[in-house]
């Protein structure tokens, strides 16, 4: 009896509706990274890597992160899914982005953003309706701008910089 109550439970589950719903994340100091803290704030998540010809927008996104700090957070999150990108630990991953770049916006462990082992939050974010586009990630530093109440408003391919008016005329 209490297999087919949890059987029906996850089949009748209500879908996703924002970001503050996903409780298992971690920093790449293996702290809780609690999304529900920025309710009220929007957030840029950007899926991210060290060997990228678009890492330089590590310094955009602090740049942007410092700019608008009342009314946006930005985090990152380390991901090793385009041509092996990010091979580093999350203490390598950390270290270089505080020297390289001075990142001090919070940084997610490293995930998976596509796949087969997609980590929930990103399967949430490449299929919630926005007006821009819906599927898989195509590289390293796509950005999803989500608004106060954790929902996705806005997405933005890797060749969209952080301080583009595309993604300040939100903020």
């Amino acid at each position: 009896m209490k297999t087919l109550i949890l059987i029906f439970s996850l089949l009748f589950a209500a879908p996703t509706s924002n970001i503050y719903e996903f409780k298992n994340l971690k920093d790449l100091n293996g702290k809780k990274l609690d999304l529900s803290k920025y309710k009220g704030k929007k957030v840029l998540i950007v899926n991210t890597a060290s060997k990228c010809g678009y890492t330089k927008q590590y310094e955009e996104l602090q740049q942007l992160s410092e700019l608008f700090k009342n009314k946006v957070v930005v985090i990152g999150f380390p991901a090793n899914n385009f041509k092996n990108q990010e091979p580093g630990t999350n203490k390598e991953i950390k270290d270089f982005c505080e020297q390289t770049y001075g990142v001090k916006f919070p940084m997610s462990e490293k995930v998976s953003v596509n796949g087969d082992d997609i980590h929930p939050l990103f399967k949430y974010l490449i299929s919630a309706p926005n007006p821009d586009f819906t599927g898989d990630i195509q590289w390293n530093f796509e950005k999803f701008l989500i608004d106060e109440n954790g929902k996705l408003i806005h997405r933005f391919r890797s060749k969209t910089t952080p301080l583009s008016k595309d993604i300040t005329q939100y903020l």
